[in-house]
């Protein structure tokens, strides 16, 4: 059986630019047919299983289960802020301040973060459309359990990409974010997705609303899955 990038995408409940940076990032096996791309259902779910990703609903999805294990976003962004009207140009040292302040983790990896951020192609920009990306370092490390962040940022001019957005619209509103553990990584990246796909958060960032509107809806999107769970149960 086979899928194509847009009921792949549903089925984990990401956008369709999340799983373009599986394939080039993480290693996605497609099959390229003309000018598509399709997915090999059995290579998919081994690909999946060998990362801990579980699908959000379709072809992979796991039976209900009453408690989620994955990164809560509101608690990783207390620990990364949100930063304001910033110029495009300071976006780099703004990220490396960001990965200055990460916990759980020695003086020492943090220079190496630090070091790989600004190495050529150190980051993965991740447009996902309408404005917002969620850049991230391109190469992921295990850090331990304690050391993810989630940062904000909110330019006031169009960041300049190598390639454009795939909808075109400028990028004017970043989730940087590290994540302890590979398996993190990609849980956090479908965690933000499903964030500005459902629930008020997209809204709430083109707006640049006050920090406590902008937690609250990480908050109930940290509980969102919890309550599904509890519906399809009932």
């Amino acid at each position: 059986m086979y899928l194509n990038v847009i009921q792949l995408a549903e089925s984990f409940g990401v956008e369709e630019a999340v799983v373009d940076g599986w394939i080039r990032d993480e290693g996605l096996p497609c099959i390229h047919d003309r000018e598509r791309l399709l997915f090999d259902r059995a290579q998919v779910a081994t690909w999946a299983a060998e990362r801990g990703l579980a699908a959000k609903a379709g072809f992979l999805a796991p039976q209900p289960q009453t408690t989620r294990s994955g990164p809560r976003l509101e608690t990783l962004l207390r620990a990364g802020g949100i930063t304001r009207d910033m110029p495009a140009a300071d976006v780099p040292n703004v990220l490396e301040r960001i990965v200055s302040a990460l916990p759980g983790v020695t003086p020492p990896v943090r220079q190496l973060l630090a070091q790989r951020l600004r190495a050529p192609g150190g980051i993965n920009w991740a447009p996902v459309g309408r404005g917002f990306a969620l850049p991230h370092l391109r190469a992921n490390a295990a850090l331990g359990r304690d050391s993810g962040i989630l940062a904000i940022v909110l330019l006031h001019d169009a960041l300049p990409l190598d390639e454009p957005p795939p909808d075109g619209v400028p990028v004017t509103r970043l989730l940087f974010f590290i994540a302890p553990t590979p398996r993190a990584h990609l849980e956090l990246l479908a965690q933000l997705s499903a964030a500005l796909a459902r629930g008020p958060l997209r809204e709430l960032l083109a707006k640049a609303a006050p920090d406590n509107e902008i937690l609250a809806a990480l908050a109930a999107a940290d509980a969102a899955p919890a309550k599904r769970t509890k519906e399809a149960v009932a």
